[in-house]
């Protein structure tokens, strides 16, 4: 079926699948969305917002990732739009009244009475550590909800790699003024194609901790932050390396960070 097919799905039915889902209203929500899986709903990406926000209810706080992903150009959490890659609910997002945003090039939006303990930090890294809102999230017993994408976009799996301490890094760079001048600074990430996140799915389902329904027309799996790091840093205790794709597969990001633990 064609998008263009598709019935219009209201916010009030977008608001009961959530919730049966399980969001929990007065919870922490951190949301990974593909709006083009999820469509057509009433209001557009806003709308879904929106239901989003109604299903969290006024003492739920809502989080989206909101990095700009451009490495050469100075983050600006006023003007700078985010990465293509997180679609353009999380572009839609950070523009809605009330919303706040971090302020360094890893930033996060949120709304909610704990949006600021989530996105106000300073930058920590490598990214997607304790410190970031991905493990403010996690801390404070927050749900992941993908909606319309696998646990390849489920950044909370990067928290898990630090966590475990796995021994590839890297090698990048984001752009800051200093003293009127472009400075670039190198950190290191863990970092790979991400296509062997999808084992989290099994993980998860096979200890019932993962939620999977119809949200919008698209596809759900909710989880907590906790359960995903649990398990993920029992795989990772038994291959600190299973993320990433084998040299015969040859996966031009996985094997950068092979050469990396030996470089």
């Amino acid at each position: 079926m064609r998008p263009a097919e598709r019935r219009e799905i209201s916010k009030a039915e977008i608001v009961r699948q959530l919730r049966a889902l399980g969001v929990k209203p007065g919870g922490i929500l951190l949301v990974h969305t593909s709006f083009r899986a999820v469509r057509p709903v009433e209001g557009g990406p806003r709308g879904l917002i929106e239901a989003l926000r109604e299903a969290l209810g006024p003492d739920g706080t809502l989080v989206m990732p909101s990095w700009s992903g451009d490495d050469d150009v100075p983050f600006d959490p006023k003007t700078s739009p985010a990465a293509p890659d997180l679609g353009v609910v999380a572009n839609t997002f950070w523009r809605m009244p009330g919303v706040l945003r971090g302020e360094h090039c890893f930033a996060c939006a949120a709304v909610g009475p704990q949006a600021a303990q989530i996105v106000c930090e300073p930058l920590s890294l490598p990214p997607h550590g304790p410190a970031s809102p991905v493990g403010r999230v996690h801390e404070l017993g927050g749900q992941v909800l993908l909606l319309g994408v696998g646990h390849e976009a489920d950044t909370t799996l990067h928290l898990a790699e630090v966590l475990a301490g796995v021994p590839y890094r890297i090698q990048k760079h984001y752009t800051v003024v200093r003293d009127g001048k472009l400075e670039r600074i190198a950190y290191g990430e863990n970092d790979h194609c991400c296509a062997r996140f999808a084992l989290a799915d099994e993980w998860l389902r096979s200890r019932r901790l993962q939620h999977e329904g119809r949200v919008g027309h698209a596809h759900a799996r909710l989880a907590k932050a906790s359960d995903i790091v649990a398990v993920t840093l029992e795989q990772l205790a038994r291959d600190p390396l299973l993320f990433l794709h084998s040299p015969e597969d040859e996966c031009a990001e996985c094997d950068a960070a092979r050469a990396s633990i030996r470089a």
